[in-house]
């Protein structure tokens, strides 16, 4: 599908990925990000996975909770279709989307919009996250936060499984999760 790169002569579109562990504050950079666009007058639709009810089932809310409205969707081609004539698009848990969400991310730029989009880069195992590494591979910049280990205070970029559960996606907070460091993560 070709969409004109510009909507007008003079806007571009781009896209940035606010990437990190758990406890990192990546949604809390996306809702800084975004506040900042609304404070400019830009228009902006702000999107969710649907499944990700954690501390609301339509707003986006940080562990620190500030929140901000969004749209939760099912399918990341709802993006798309609602996205239209918009400034800036943002978008949280990436992650739990499948590799679909990359061309409408880049379709989404090509329209001449600003696309946010955060996301763990990885999984609970230490591997890459669904769509992020292709994203990450497609954006003009990249954000990549850090959280505090856990076991050892030092910086930490590892989201560790508390519970012994192999399901990839299981949503949970710091009774599920906690950050850790590479050394601590895979216990050196």
């Amino acid at each position: 599908m070709f969409i004109e790169p510009y909507r007008n002569g003079n806007q571009k579109g781009w896209i940035e990925i606010i990437s990190g562990c758990m406890f990192s504050g990546k949604t809390e950079e996306l809702i800084r990000r975004l506040r900042r666009v609304q404070i400019a007058g830009l228009k902006a639709e702000i999107f969710k996975p649907a499944m990700e009810k954690r501390f609301d089932a339509i707003d986006i809310v940080s562990h620190d909770s500030r929140r901000i409205k969004s749209t939760p969707v099912v399918n990341y081609f709802n993006i798309l279709l609602l996205s239209e004539d918009v400034d800036v698009v943002g978008i949280d848990e990436a992650q739990f989307f499948d590799e679909g969400i990359v061309e409408v991310a880049d379709e989404i730029a090509l329209r001449g919009t600003r696309v946010i989009v955060a996301g763990l880069d990885m999984d609970f195992t230490g591997k890459p996250f669904g769509p992020m590494p292709a994203l990450l591979a497609k954006a003009e910049y990249v954000t990549k936060l850090q959280a505090i280990c856990a076991k050892c205070g030092d910086n930490a970029s590892y989201s560790y499984r508390i519970p012994k559960i192999d399901d990839r996606v299981l949503l949970g907070e710091n009774d599920v999760y906690e950050p850790r460091c590479r050394k601590c993560f895979y216990g050196k």
